[in-house]
C-alpha cells in the first residue's frame, strides 16, 4: 500500500509525491462527491456528508432534492422529531422509479409528517442575524431553518488526477467512459464504481471490480450486465425495486400485464398505525416471463433481494403464482397475485 494523492503520469505509471509506480494495468476508483449547485447562499447549505456528523438535531430543516438520498435523510429527520419540508424541482420524487412508487411513498411520506414541495426550484438561500436559515422559491419564502441539506445529485471525482495527460475521456456526464470490460480509452487504464456513469451502487461496484479481475488476471474475458440489478431506497417507508418500470415496459415492449396490490399489514391491523404496503409485477404479455417488480413497506429491500433471482433467472407469472407463500407475510402477495390491472 502507497498512502499519498496518486495522479496519472502515462498509460502505465502513477506519481505519487516524488514517487512512481509503474504497472501494466491501472484501475481508477475514485467514486464521487455531492455537489452544490450555483445558487446566492449555497455557502450555507449542508450535504449528506456533513449532514452524518451535526453536532445538534435541527428542529426544522429543509431537504432540497427528490432522489434517493433526499427521501432517506427526510425520512431520518423526520423519524427523529425534526420538521421536515423536501424540496424537489419535478412533479414527484424518485424520478426513474415506478410511477406508482413514486406516488405511493409520496403518500406515505406525507401521512408520516414530511411536507412535499413538488415544482419548486430554490433560488437562494438567505442567513437570517439569529443563524437561522430560509430558501426563497419565486415570491415564496419558506423557513426558518436551523439547516439546508442539498441532495440534488453527485459528481464523479475526477479532478486533478491526471486523466487529460493519459489521454483519459469523459462521457457526457463528466465521468470517465468505459466499454463492457471496464476499460477506458486507454487500454491499459480501467475504471469502475461512481467515477463511472453506472448504476451508482455499492454492489455494483463490487462486482464490477470482481469482474474487472477476472479479465485481467483470471484468465476469462468478461463483461459487465446491469440489467436486472435491484435496488432499495432506505425511506421512510422502503422502496425496492428490480427490473423495469411500468412505463419503460410499455415503452420497449409494448403490451405488458400489471398485478398491483396494497394493503395494511398485519401487525399495522393490530398495532392502528396507518401505514400501507405496495406490491407489483410488471409482466410481458406475449412470453409471461416477470421482468419487474416493485415494493414500498417494511423489508421491501429483503424480500426483492429473492425476487430479483427469480426474475434474473427468467421465471414467468405461472412460476411465481405455483409457487406457495409463506403465511402470514406481506412476501406472500408477490406469488398471491392474480387479478389484472385493467389496461
Amino acid at each position: 500500500m502507497h498512502a499519498g494523492r496518486a495522479t496519472l503520469v502515462d498509460a502505465h505509471t502513477v506519481a505519487i509525491g516524488e514517487r512512481t509506480i509503474r504497472a501494466r494495468h491501472i484501475a481508477i476508483a475514485t467514486g464521487s462527491r455531492p455537489s452544490l449547485p450555483p445558487r446566492p447562499g449555497i455557502e450555507h447549505a449542508i450535504t449528506s456528508r456533513e449532514a452524518l456528523s451535526l453536532a445538534t438535531l435541527p428542529k426544522r430543516i429543509a431537504v432540497v432534492g427528490g432522489g434517493y438520498i433526499a427521501v432517506e435523510f427526510a425520512g431520518i429527520f423526520n423519524g427523529f422529531g425534526s420538521h421536515v419540508d423536501l424540496f424537489y424541482r419535478g412533479e414527484k420524487i424518485l424520478r426513474g422509479f415506478d410511477d406508482d412508487v413514486r406516488q405511493f411513498l409520496t403518500d406515505e411520506m406525507t401521512k408520516q409528517g414530511v411536507t412535499i414541495h413538488p415544482r419548486a426550484v430554490i433560488e437562494s438561500i438567505e442567513r437570517a442575524s439569529d443563524g437561522t436559515l430560509f430558501v426563497h422559491v419565486g415570491d415564496a419564502r419558506h423557513g426558518p431553518y436551523d439547516q439546508v441539506l442539498y441532495a440534488t445529485g453527485r459528481v464523479p471525482n475526477v479532478d486533478g488526477i491526471g486523466l487529460e495527460q493519459a489521454g483519459i475521456l469523459l462521457d457526457a456526464r463528466g465521468a470517465i467512459a468505459v466499454d463492457a470490460y471496464s476499460a477506458t480509452s486507454v487500454p491499459s487504464i480501467h475504471a469502475i464504481g461512481d467515477v463511472t456513469s453506472r448504476p451508482q451502487l455499492t454492489p455494483v461496484a463490487t462486482r464490477d471490480a470482481g469482474l474487472l479481475a477476472r479479465t485481467l488476471f483470471g484468465g476469462s474475458r468478461v463483461a459487465v450486465d446491469h440489467a436486472y440489478v435491484p435496488s432499495a431506497v432506505f425511506s421512510q417507508p422502503e422502496v425496492a425495486t428490480v427490473g423495469l418500470t411500468e412505463a419503460d415496459a410499455r415503452r420497449t415492449l409494448g403490451d405488458v400485464d400489471i398485478y398491483r396490490t396494497s394493503f395494511k399489514a398485519l401487525r399495522h391491523t393490530l398495532s392502528g398505525r396507518d401505514e400501507r404496503t405496495l406490491m407489483k409485477l410488471v409482466v410481458a404479455r406475449d412470453s409471461q416471463r416477470v421482468i419487474g417488480a416493485h415494493m414500498v413497506g417494511r423489508d421491501a429491500g429483503e424480500i426483492i433481494q429473492g425476487i430479483a433471482i427469480a426474475i434474473r433467472a427468467g421465471a414467468t407469472k405461472a412460476q411465481f403464482d405455483d409457487t406457495i407463500g409463506i403465511h402470514p407475510t406481506a412476501a406472500e402477495e408477490f406469488v398471491t397475485m392474480r387479478q389484472k390491472v385493467a389496461d
